[in-house]
């Protein structure tokens, strides 16, 4: 039976397409670092950083770490330069970033049902960001850590690997201390959140709009956000999958 609901947050709990939240949110980061860093070299370091970060999963370091030692590789700059001025630009400036995203009403109302039906919840985004990003966009979505007692949210500070990599699930799934088959996963991507599904962890995806193709073989269920919601309220998740 599920006990952990692991929500993606991005176009998942909060509207939030990368293509039109990216090019202002490098746009105020180079206005921060473009001292250090002309911004037509920045970018592109910050990207190849974050790539790498994907593409190499490593229990023994965190993703943090692994980005600023590639950062630092490739740029000459010492994370005790650089780290001030990034803590600053996600208290200050990273806030005015908000209105690039929707709030979805259900969000608020399907995080609460979870928490009064007993579940755990963790908020299973990307772990690219450090927590201070993640924060303000969980309260840009209405439900902030302040008022929800979040079992985990996977940040780059203490994650080893992103998605889509099964080592990231199972990362979550050591960290919460339960099994693939007690947890579920609800995202909308067909390949980073549907991932879950390769270690066996229940899976359902979430779309917005009418169907142009078929579900990702990995999505057990399917629907919109609202629809996942009138599942959780029907107790649907004490029998899942659907048969």
């Amino acid at each position: 039976m599920i006990q952990a609901i692991l929500f993606d947050l991005d176009n998942t709990l909060l509207d939030n397409p990368m293509e039109r939240f990216l090019p202002p949110y490098f746009r105020l980061l180079g206005q921060e670092l473009g001292h250090l860093l002309p911004p037509e070299r920045l970018i592109p370091e910050l990207m190849r950083c974050t790539e790498h970060v994907i593409a190499h999963p490593d229990p023994g370091r965190t993703n943090e770490e692994r980005f600023w030692e590639a950062f630092t590789a490739s740029t000459g700059l010492q994370q005790e330069a650089v780290q001030p001025l990034t803590d600053r630009f996600y208290e200050e400036a990273f806030p005015r970033l908000e209105g690039l995203t929707r709030r979805k009403p259900e969000a608020r109302d399907i995080i609460q049902t979870a928490f009064a039906q007993g579940y755990e919840v963790v908020i299973a985004t990307n772990p690219l960001f450090p927590r201070r990003a993640i924060e303000h966009r969980l309260a840009w979505a209405g439900i902030p850590v302040d008022e929800f007692p979040y079992t985990l949210v996977t940040t780059y500070e203490i994650m080893h690997a992103s998605k889509p990599h099964p080592a990231y699930y199972q990362e979550i799934l050591d960290m919460i201390g339960r099994s693939a088959d007690e947890t579920i996963m609800v995202g909308d991507d067909p390949t980073e959140d549907m991932a879950a599904h390769t270690i066996g962890i229940h899976t359902f995806w979430i779309h917005e709009r009418a169907l142009d193709q078929l579900p990702p073989p990995l999505a057990e269920g399917h629907g919109s956000l609202a629809d996942f919601g009138k599942l959780l309220r029907e107790g649907a998740l004490h029998t899942w999958p659907p048969r």
